[in-house]
């Protein structure tokens, strides 16, 4: 064991409470970081409308799980679609391409992204949210340059538009 490691702290965070940030047009909430976890593990919570998603694209950094609670969300994760309700489990390693689309009306996801720092993407390209709903839709999508070149930052690579390919 390294002495020197940073020590993970007890991380109990309530249903509203964590940090709320509007982010490529979904709701999401910090529920733990890197911070808190010495690095280990970053726990987002999602909430999108219909047709909210990522961009198709591949993270070199860290593995990322998704735990559908609300809604539907269909997800493209190695060249193969999963249709997750309520319930279902999705893990995308690192490396494998993927991306994922709100199908319901809207839906509620928790992403794990391990080891953290995903998180700390999101907060960059993130705004602080004035209320915790879904965003309003954006007056222009993001300059997708730009996008491509803060994600590149954080060890992610946008190979492709959001939504399912076909």
């Amino acid at each position: 064991m390294n002495p020197h490691a940073a020590a993970a702290r007890p991380v109990t965070v309530q249903a509203e409470e964590g940090e709320a940030l509007w982010f490529l047009g979904f709701l999401v909430t910090m529920k733990a970081d890197g911070e808190a976890t010495a690095g280990r593990v970053a726990v987002i919570d999602n909430l999108g409308p219909r047709g909210a998603g990522s961009p198709l694209h591949v993270h070199r950094n860290e593995d990322e799980w998704f735990w559908v609670t609300e809604g539907e969300v269909t997800f493209w994760v190695g060249g193969q679609t999963f249709v997750a309700g309520p319930g279902a489990f999705v893990y995308g390693p690192r490396d494998v391409p993927h991306t994922f689309e709100v199908t319901s009306e809207q839906a509620r996801f928790l992403l794990v992204a391990e080891p953290a720092g995903f998180e700390r993407f999101v907060a960059e390209v993130g705004e602080p949210a004035t209320t915790r709903t879904i965003p309003p839709p954006p007056d222009a999508p993001p300059d997708p340059g730009q996008l491509v070149a803060l994600a590149a930052r954080y060890g992610i690579e946008i190979i492709g538009p959001p939504g399912i390919p076909s």
